[in-house]
């Protein structure tokens, strides 16, 4: 061995010195024969043995009685470092008193001053192995943990970020398996005290620990705790949750139907009221009728008078005609067996459309069905609904641009019903309007939808709300026809 002429100052024995001090096992065989010619102090402690004892040992002296690692094998392994200048293997040596200790060993190509030699380094790697099983085992717990709980575990940074997600979460958020899943709110809507929330304030939250709901397309709801974890790299969210959807539904449902039973009693006092102003309507406005079927029959020769005349009892008995409607309906009379076309309905309700139409400049359209259709309904009560649907059309699209402000209505025969849709191009509606009983506008009582959807399944048809593909909404309803088809 020579010094190296780059760092003079060390001699050849220091080189020995600290071949000598390394905790690395060093053994140096034969190039030719595989003797053991060295081994250094680490080896030595390792093995039990002392040069001396080594020099004559074998590999089968040396090394487990496994099968791979045969002496053959061993010579093999030296071999071929002596061809390529280096090989690696896992060998598992066997100590003095017969204890096997599995090593992670590299053979080298050394050329020394009798000729090539295979100096071999190794290291225990007992406990390595050890961690990496306890590791695999509890990958594999973790592994069976995500795929077969029905529990809800979510991992996060800082940002948002979903970082780890069990299969059940992501088969909930309709996700990709295998791929990035990006950040908690594109799947999911944040709520803290049962109002929304931002991912940055559930994060402020987490201190170290808060209460959080999930809300997943309005269809499922999650409920549970979000952990801060402090790590060095930055701090990550743990969320265990699971799923609440049947309690928040049943909590809905009576929500809901506690809304229903104040409206029911609202509506049944309405009634009454509406019972008492029927009766006291009807008497002055049959003697209105007397009175101008009087003035009429004196006024023979004065035209324009008979034709105000007349359109007054017209509206008059329109009135009464109203007013006995609003009693039959309030009072849960029998239907009036009654047969009705559509297109004449909406005709007749077009003028008083039109008429709060114009204020707004919105222009009404109506695509009139090219023949009757012919409905079973109570027809006063039916323009009404009309009327209802198209009014709350034109209050929408009054707060619209001008080039949006177009209202369109159609009658049709579909199968065994008759259909009316009242089209408009407003901004549309953020929840089903017939899922609450009054509306949230401002002015007026707000149960004209609530109204129209009592008027329309008492006579057996249905009623809805729909976007429109170009924006704004459709409001329908469809009645039992009558005739053929």
């Amino acid at each position: 061995m020579e010094a190296d002429p780059r760092a003079p100052e060390l001699t050849t024995h220091d080189f020995v010195a600290m071949l000598n001090a390394s905790r690395t096992c060093v053994l140096v065989h034969d190039g030719a024969t595989k003797n053991i010619l060295w081994a250094n102090p680490a080896a030595c402690e390792m093995l039990e043995w002392s040069v001396t004892e080594l020099r004559p040992l074998k590999a089968n002296h040396m090394s487990s009685s496994a099968q791979q690692y045969d002496r053959v094998i061993g010579r093999a392994w030296l071999q071929e470092a002596v061809d390529k200048g280096v090989s690696r293997i896992e060998w598992h040596y066997r100590t003095k008193s017969g204890r096997v200790i599995p090593t992670d060993a590299v053979a080298t190509r050394v050329e020394l001053a009798q000729g090539p030699a295979v100096m071999v380094q190794f290291r225990d790697i007992e406990r390595e192995q050890e961690i990496e099983r306890e590791l695999r085992l509890t990958t594999s717990w973790v592994d069976a943990l995500a795929r077969q709980t029905s529990a809800v575990a979510l991992m996060l940074d800082g940002s948002g970020e979903l970082r780890f997600a069990t299969d059940s979460a992501v088969a909930l958020f309709g996700a990709t398996p295998d791929e990035p899943l990006g950040r908690l709110t594109d799947y999911a809507g944040l709520r803290l005290d049962d109002r929304p929330a931002t991912w940055d304030e559930v994060r402020e939250r987490a201190a170290p620990a808060t209460q959080v709901r999930l809300e997943i397309q309005g269809r499922v709801w999650l409920e549970g705790s979000v952990e801060r974890l402090r790590e060095p790299g930055g701090d990550a969210f743990l969320l265990l949750l699971h799923d609440v959807s049947e309690r928040i539904r049943g909590e809905v449902q009576r929500e809901r139907e506690l809304h229903r039973e104040n409206y029911l009693a609202r509506y049944t006092a309405m009634g009454d009221m509406a019972m008492a102003i029927a009766h006291e309507l009807s008497q002055p406005l049959a003697a209105a009728g007397n009175f101008l079927a009087g003035v009429r029959s004196r006024t023979l020769d004065a035209a324009p008078v008979v034709y105000g005349i007349d359109s007054a009892v017209r509206q008059i008995e329109r009135a009464s005609q109203i007013v006995s409607s609003v009693r039959a309906f309030v009072g849960h009379l029998e239907h009036v067996e009654q047969v009705a076309d559509l297109n004449e309905i909406v005709e007749e309700c077009l003028y008083f459309v039109r008429l709060r139409a114009e204020p707004a400049s919105i222009e009404v359209t109506f695509e009139r069905s090219a023949e009757a259709v012919p409905v079973r309904c109570e027809r006063v009560l039916t323009g009404q609904v009309v009327l209802n649907l198209c009014f709350n059309a034109i209050e929408e699209m009054a707060q619209c641009p001008q080039q949006r402000r177009s209202l369109v209505l159609t009658t049709r025969r579909d199968g065994e019903t008759g259909v009316v849709t009242v089209d408009d191009r407003g901004r549309g509606f953020p929840r089903n309007p017939f899922d609450e009983s009054f509306t949230a506008k401002e002015r007026g009582s707000g149960i004209g939808l609530a109204l129209s959807h009592r008027i329309i399944t008492r006579q057996h048809g249905t009623i809805w709300a729909e976007h429109r593909a170009g924006g704004g909404s459709r409001f329908g309803f469809a009645l039992p026809a009558t005739g053929p088809g």
